[in-house]
This record gives structure tokens, sequence and C-alpha cells, in this order.
């Protein structure tokens, strides 16, 4: 334990063998900046947007539905989508009930995916606040198991895998960029290396809640606006995974919204992978040059999410 740190490596690496018969090992792309236009430089993209239920939040899930005991009322979650989906999808594979609040910001395709995976869908709120509320408001009321989407420590020790995964795919990398919302991504990520690479946030310019933790030395409310405001934008990050990010996060870069619709094209269009605005997000820090890399580094980008249509690009 570290810091008062208590999702751990260990705790990790124990997790990781549970959860692999329910998970995907996702592939890793080398790609070239050259064929974005951009000077010649060697990137990895891990790309857990291949992952079950369109993105990282499976591992968490699961984590939870496998460590935590499941009352007859079976599990509830608030999402702006991906979680929502991942729980969803965790229920229906383990067998149990599952009720998932989205806000009215949530996208088409994220709707669907949760519905498709048998869950009780509830759409209301402006925003993912609104439908946290009301989601701990049925946890109450009818005893459903409440899985956080990021203030959870099955949840971090859940997304934690996905480091270890990417340090036994890239064990060589210097640099890993990873986009942040609430930090359950990043936190376990970070938790699992432990200072051994160098770890960049990345988040929208609407959005930058570890932006405005790391100004103010804790978490605070930050706007909640943005192309990425249903994966990316939950008003705050966690307080869990804050300690981790002070220790383990080397900085927060922001983008701008064009800049994430110009990394969700350029995916699509130069190498066929589909990617939401937030799972987009670290990628848009390489390709508007808001991220430098140094002469000689080698650096990874994680694409966490796929849930979007690309008709839509």
């Amino acid at each position: 334990m570290t810091n008062g740190i208590t999702v751990t490596r260990e705790r990790i690496a124990a997790m990781e063998p549970r959860i692999r018969p329910y998970i995907r090992h996702t592939p890793v792309l080398r790609v070239d900046m050259a064929d974005f236009d951009q000077p010649p430089l060697a990137v990895d993209l891990k790309l857990e947007c291949l992952q079950h239920s369109g993105s990282f939040k499976a591992r968490g899930a699961f984590t939870n539905l496998l460590e935590r005991p499941v009352p007859e009322a079976g599990v509830v979650a608030a999402s702006g989508g991906n979680h929502g989906a991942a729980v969803a999808y965790a229920a229906m594979r383990l067998g149990h009930k599952a009720t998932i609040f989205v806000p009215e910001v949530s996208p088409p395709a994220k709707l669907e995916r949760i519905r498709s995976y048998g869950a009780e869908l509830i759409v209301g709120g402006a925003r993912y606040a609104e439908a946290l509320a009301a989601s701990e408001r049925f946890a109450e009321e009818t005893g459903a198991l409440q899985i956080h989407a990021f203030i959870q420590e099955e949840t971090l020790v859940g997304q934690g895998t996905l480091g270890l995964e990417i340090e036994s795919d890239l064990p060589r990398i210097d640099m890993l960029l990873v986009a942040v919302g609430g930090g359950g991504l990043i936190g376990g990520i970070a938790a699992w290396f432990a200072g051994r690479i160098r770890i960049i946030a990345v988040e929208p310019e609407g959005a930058p809640t570890l932006h405005r933790a790391f100004e103010a030395g804790h978490p605070v409310d930050a706007p909640a606006e943005g192309i990425a405001a249903d994966s990316l934008a939950p008003k705050r990050v966690g307080e869990m995974m804050f300690p981790i990010a002070e220790a383990f996060v080397e900085r927060s870069i922001l983008v701008s919204d064009d800049d994430i619709i110009a990394a969700q094209k350029a995916l699509w269009n130069r190498a066929r992978i589909i990617s939401e605005p937030g799972g987009a997000a670290a990628f848009a820090a390489v390709l508007s040059g808001r991220y430098a890399p140094a002469a000689g580094e080698r650096v990874a980008v994680l694409v966490c999410g796929a849930n979007a249509d690309p008709a839509t690009f």
C-alpha cells in the first residue's frame, strides 16, 4: 500500500485469472503516424474498443459481479452508456437481473447495446449525475447491488487488469496515453504500472475533471460538456482514484471537440478502427500535436471504446 492506495499490483494480478474466462485479450495495432499525414512515428494502439460490450468497462463489471454477493434484486448501475452496457453484459453472462439508468445525452448506439443484453433500461436526466442519483434511489428501494463506474475498489482492480495486459503485449513502452472521465480506467492502469512507465491523461476541454483536480489538489466539480460527454463527463473524478493519479499520472492534456472528431474520423478512414469520441480522445492528443513525443520515445495509445455508428462520422 502506498499513500493510502489499496488498489495494488497484487490485487490486480490475483483478479486477472478470475475474469479471464469472460473477457477478451484485445489486440495491439502498430501504426505509423505518416499514414495520418504526420511526421513518421510508430505508435502502438491497444484496441480495447474490441472488448465485450464495446469498451474496457467489462473488466470492472465482471470483477464486481464475481467479487461481491449479488442479491435476488440483481444489480443496478448508472452510466453514460459504456458502463451500463458492460454491467448488463456481465449480468447476462452470469445470470443476474440488471437495471441501468442513463442520461438523455447517451447516444442511441449505446442504448441499443444495453437493451440487447436484456437489461431494464431507464433513460432520464440531462447528465450522468442525475442518472446516478436515480440509480442510488433504486438501490435503496429494491436492495439491488449498486455497481459504480469508478468509485469502487473492485471496478479499479478490474480496469487494472488492462494495465497488466498492456504490459504483457508491450513490455518496452515508455509512454501510455489514456482518456479520462471519472478516472476508473487510468486509476486501475496507473496502479498496475506504479510509476514504471510514464502515463498521461487525456481529457476533453469541456470536461476537465482530472485536470481541475490536479490544480486543486483534490477532486472538484468540473464542467460536463462536449462531444464526449456521454463517456468522459461525470462532473468530478473519483476520490478513490485520485491518490493513484497523484502518485503515478504525469499530467493531464486537454483536447478540443474538433481534435476528438478529427481523431475519430482518422482512425476510421486510415485504419478502419471504429471508436466513439471518448475512445478516440487519447489518440487525439497525438494527432493534434498536443502531445509531442520525444525523439526515440516508444508511445502507446489506448483506444478504449467503440460504441458508435461509423455512418455518423
